[in-house]
């Protein structure tokens, strides 16, 4: 691959922007077999908890009409199982090293975070769409005064390169980017699952034994270009775009709405070798421009 995709991401040299997505590539030993995980940029690691977690009962995913429904939970072997079982084995990849953190409460968070701090690796992402249990069960990610408290927090102990993912259901996504920047983030990502529902008619119940569960796919990909503009254009730090990317067309939308890195998710469930398809793509196309960088159409919209 040439120079033509290198990106710079808040200091961290990724080789080209396409990074597979967390929760939708555990821990990268699967699709290394399908594919050499070191022709992507980067991978964005499961989600952990500051404990192991087994996940939802019942189903976890189910098909809709241009992508799925997940209510997964955030199965994962916890801070402490991923750096004893898998941080070793992604670091020994040319690739950027991505650990995606969850929490159920500011505590669980700085927790998970200082244990995070004694290793290595190379961006911390802050999963904030996680229920605050002190809070009644809502989303840190949803008011912009619970983000802004989590990442002031985090901020002040995390020794790594902070970015914060955001929640599609927030009530002011550009304000909450916004508050991110202000306390300190180094980065944002975005978007993670709309809230979404399925009924069994013939059992006449929820699908989900949450009643509600996380949609993602093609079916969100405009909100989430047009949410990823939205965040670009308000802040100064830089961005990853996600949300129903599935070929270089759709990533190169994204850039060119101002996100730096793009993130596969879904769509290697439908094709697993999408994202290093994609950054052929995105490599042949920069070179048909005569352009010197892929970076030339960044935010160009």
């Amino acid at each position: 691959m040439s120079d033509l995709l290198k990106t710079d991401f808040a200091g961290i040299p990724f080789k080209n922007p396409v990074v597979l997505a967390s929760g939708t590539c555990g821990f990268g030993r699967e699709y290394n077999e399908i594919f050499n995980l070191e022709k992507l940029g980067g991978i964005s690691s499961k989600g952990l908890t500051l404990r192991a977690r087994a996940g939802n009962e019942g189903i976890r995913i189910w098909e809709t009409a241009s992508g799925i429904m997940n209510s997964v939970g955030l199965e994962n072997p916890g801070v402490r199982g991923f750096i004893q079982n898998e941080l070793d084995w992604i670091n020994s990849l040319d690739l950027v090293n991505i650990v995606n953190l969850g929490g159920h409460s500011i505590e669980d968070y700085i927790e998970g975070t200082e244990l995070l701090n004694e290793v290595r690796f190379d961006i911390l992402e802050l999963n904030i769409s996680c229920p605050n249990v002190k809070a009644g069960g809502m989303n840190f990610g949803v008011k912009t005064e619970f983000a802004r408290e989590v990442v002031r927090k985090i901020r002040s102990v995390c020794r790594h390169t902070l970015v914060v993912k955001l929640s599609p259901n927030a009530e002011d996504i550009v304000a909450l980017a916004r508050a991110c920047e202000e306390e300190g983030a180094d980065g944002i990502s975005l978007i993670n699952t709309f809230l979404a529902m399925a009924i069994d008619i013939n059992k006449r119940k929820p699908v989900f034994e949450n009643t509600y569960a996380g949609l993602s796919g093609p079916a969100i990909r405009p909100i989430a270009l047009r949410m990823v503009n939205q965040v670009a254009k308000a802040v100064t730090i830089p961005v990853m775009g996600m949300g129903g990317i599935t070929s270089w067309q759709d990533a190169l939308e994204f850039i060119m709405a101002g996100a730096a890195v793009i993130q596969v998710g879904t769509g290697s469930f439908m094709d697993p070798k999408a994202a290093p398809a994609i950054a052929d793509g995105l490599e042949s196309w920069a070179a048909s421009q005569g352009l010197g960088s892929i970076g030339e159409v960044r935010g160009i919209v």
